[in-house]
């Protein structure tokens, strides 16, 4: 692949104060067949002006969450996102009206999985559709679409249509087509999901380069090949401690052992007494989906798969359970059968 023709740079700061992008206390609810959904618990972020930040875990987990309420394309159920300079800052969870399609439309840039271009338009078209949008003139906007497509290496392939480009051509006209405001923050979700390892290798490059003063750039992804290039990693996934030490608990009735959303790091065997395991449901009690008594295990998904507990386990009377990290799971399984 060739050399992009010309680095594509960041905004320049317009202000004395550097910019950022701080979360505090972010929470994602909804309901999914009657039960509580959790993608977000609690989230706290600071972000610095030209940090590349990878959102890394696997599908289901929260990436494209994050993304969707940074970018105010959905509303928290609670906390804070503040974007700007010190002292500047918007907070776009009470963006509404004229000020929430100004936030969307000049703060930040969206680079989708599917790229999501327009078939039936040019890549200059596409890239040129948000500033037509927002009232630019067509000379004006073509002229924008042109410059960015040829810093992205598309100078000879912008009066194509999509269909007529390979994939990594058409994530380079979507990632031109996010610039075309010059918004300070640029959101790209699985943004490598569909390339190969030649296709992507421009990819990586550009949004590496996006990354400077006056931009923050957030890549949600599970392709740890762009792990390298990222100045800070979140782990969307829990994920399990090497060192996981289990060991015996002793719980009194309605002791909680483990709640819904928490990460897993064990798998728990039950030595004596009952544990229920329930799930949070919308506007009603949470419904008991099983119940383990002695010699039975459970919770063995969350650490095998480095996911996050899908129930709440608490005990019914007392009880004691033994934890085992996920590498014994093997003996436990061969030693143990569930009720």
């Amino acid at each position: 692949m060739t050399d992009l023709a010309a680095p594509v740079a960041a905004p320049t700061p317009t202000a004395s104060t550097p910019l950022s992008l701080t979360v505090r206390d972010l929470c994602v609810e909804y309901s999914s067949g009657g039960y509580l959904i959790r993608p977000l618990d609690h989230l706290d972020l600071d972000i610095a002006e030209g940090e590349l930040v990878l959102a890394l875990g696997a599908s289901g987990c929260g990436k494209t969450t994050l993304l969707s309420a940074l970018a105010s394309i959905l509303t928290p159920t609670s906390g804070s996102i503040r974007l700007g300079h010190d002292g500047r800052a918007v907070e776009v969870t009470t963006l509404k009206g004229n000020a929430l399609n100004t936030y969307r439309r000049e703060s930040v840039g969206v680079v989708f999985q599917a790229f999501n271009l327009v078939p039936g338009l040019t890549a200059r078209e596409n890239v040129a559709a948000p500033l037509l949008v927002a009232g630019q003139s067509r000379k004006r906007a073509l002229a924008r679409a042109s410059d960015l497509l040829e810093r992205v290496d598309l100078g000879e392939r912008m009066d194509h249509r999509p269909g007529a480009l390979s994939g990594g051509q058409q994530q380079r006209v979507a990632i031109a087509r996010a610039l075309a405001a010059d918004p300070p923050l640029i959101l790209a979700d699985e943004p490598t999901a569909h390339l190969d390892y030649v296709q992507v290798e421009g990819v990586l490059r550009l949004l590496r380069e996006l990354a400077g003063p006056g931009r923050i750039v957030i890549v949600a992804t599970h392709d740890e090949r762009l792990l390298p290039m990222a100045d800070r990693i979140i782990e969307m996934s829990p994920r399990v401690p090497s060192d996981a030490v289990g060991g015996r608990r002793e719980l009194a009735a309605d002791d909680v052992l483990f709640k819904q959303g928490d990460p897993g790091d064990l798998v728990y065997v039950v030595e004596s007494g009952t544990i229920e395991v329930a799930r949070e449901r919308v506007g009603a009690e949470p419904e008991v989906v099983a119940r383990y008594g002695p010699g039975s295990y459970f919770g063995e998904l969350a650490p095998l798969y480095g996911l996050r507990r899908s129930a709440t386990a608490r005990a019914v009377e007392p009880t004691t359970v033994v934890g085992h990290p996920a590498s014994e799971f093997r003996q436990i399984a061969h030693l143990s059968s569930p009720s």
